[in-house]
């Protein structure tokens, strides 16, 4: 769909004065008598990022894309006859096969494996964490073990110890799973995050020394950020001691560290407000520390912010190793490290494409396959399971994947509450 040009600014740019094109848009005006005005915040004020608006997001509306707005909060699990017939509908590559693994897992968002093959599974805005186990006979229990968070988004499994970062503050419980029925309140790791909520929620990557990556979000849609945020941090949850590892990152909720190289990479959602088309959300590998995004001066490596970029170039900062497309929202990924998939499968990267809002054909809803070099280097992508849209009928969003212990490749579902599992069987 083409987006509406502003009518008054042709006008303008016609050489009408305001009051002749008041006169001229009078019909026009009255067709839209119930238009709320265009969104319009100073985002860039310690008010607005500690007391943010309900619709925050609107900071900087356009009038091309007038009235999108964000997809409706959290619903209900989706009943499992539901989801069969979602998963009937979803298209994955000939050889492999779709199924649902556990329903009626709230919000599903970012998974992490228990030592004991217990699937920890954090929520969006339920402060909660639930824990999936399976018992001999194969049956699947689904339960709360850790409530009362803000937004327990991220989490982590490491060394028999169950991480959880919530908004400004990361916990650890340690051999979780040998009291699930009681985990208790957990130990404070590190609280030295800033308290924002918008873009607040975060995403939890395990180094190969169990260090924590964790992003840190703007609190805004597109502003000169405030110190502490638009970063990646390493931590050492030993000690609680943080380093800087990336600067200039807008909303990140996924990463993953390459098997082949140690090197972490991580998804980059981009402003909104451009346009349906532009900019496009990011894949990024941080090769060294330090390294600088862009954001909030360059989008997807080659388009400078219309207010923000004046006096940048894009040079300036690291272009991502590939664009995933216009508002797809892409949010967990991983390496495939199993043994199920065929051999070309090894060391390729799958992200959880949450799906756009800020575009008025809907984009993403589907997990993307991206094969690259360990440098970065020949990346290509393509879908690989898709179909949890119908138009721009939301039928599911993937928000997180996950290497299951037989190799397949698990997918969690935080708007049909859900996890499903894409295994291959050949032929």
């Amino acid at each position: 769909m083409r987006p509406r040009r502003n009518i008054s600014g042709r006008l303008a740019s016609a050489g009408l004065g305001a009051l002749a094109a008041a006169a001229l848009l009078a019909g026009a005006s009255s067709a839209r008598a119930d238009d709320k005005p265009l969104g319009h915040y100073d985002a860039t004020t310690k008010d607005f990022w500690l007391h943010p608006p309900d619709d925050w997001w609107r900071g900087d509306e356009t009038e091309a894309q007038r009235g999108l707005v964000p997809n409706a909060g959290q619903p209900l699990p989706t009943p499992a006859a539901e989801l069969e017939k979602i998963v009937a509908g979803i298209k994955v590559p000939a050889g492999f096969k779709i199924s649902v693994y556990a329903s009626n897992v709230p919000q599903a968002r970012e998974m992490a494996w228990g030592s004991g093959g217990t699937l920890f599974v954090g929520t969006w805005d339920a402060g909660e964490v639930n824990a999936i186990t399976t018992d001999a006979n194969g049956k699947k229990t689904v339960k709360p073990v850790i409530k009362g968070l803000r937004m327990a988004t991220g989490v982590a499994f490491y060394n028999n110890t169950l991480y959880v970062v919530d908004i400004d503050k990361v916990y650890a419980w340690e051999n979780p799973e040998k009291n699930l029925d009681n985990l208790g309140p957990g130990k404070l790791v590190y609280d030295d995050f800033p308290p924002y909520t918008p873009h607040g929620w975060k995403y939890i990557t395990v180094g190969q020394s169990g260090e924590l990556y964790i992003p840190v979000g703007p609190p805004c849609n597109e502003c000169l950020p405030p110190s502490g945020t638009s970063q990646v941090r390493r931590i050492n949850p030993a000690n609680g001691n943080a380093e800087l590892w990336a600067i200039g990152v807008r909303n990140s909720v996924g990463g993953a560290i390459d098997p082949r190289t140690g090197n972490l990479w991580f998804s980059e959602n981009a402003r909104d407000w451009l346009g349906d088309d532009i900019p496009s959300d990011k894949l990024n590998i941080v090769a060294k520390t330090g390294e600088d995004f862009g954001y909030p001066y360059c989008h997807q490596g080659d388009i400078l912010d219309p207010v923000y970029g004046k006096g940048h170039t894009c040079a300036e900062f690291n272009p991502p190793v590939i664009k995933l497309g216009a508002h797809v929202a892409p949010l967990g990924l991983k390496f495939y490290t199993g043994n199920q998939f065929p051999a070309e499968y090894s060391a390729n990267i799958f992200i959880a494409e949450h799906g756009s809002w800020n575009r008025h054909q809907k984009s993403g809803y589907r997990v993307e396959r991206v094969v690259a070099n360990p440098d970065g280097s020949g990346a290509k992508q393509e879908v690989f399971a898709s179909g949890w849209v119908e138009g721009n009928k939301i039928l599911g969003r993937p928000a997180d994947v996950i290497v299951a212990r037989d190799g397949s490749l698990l997918v969690s579902d935080d708007q049909a509450g859900a996890i499903y599992q894409i295994s291959y069987v050949g032929g």
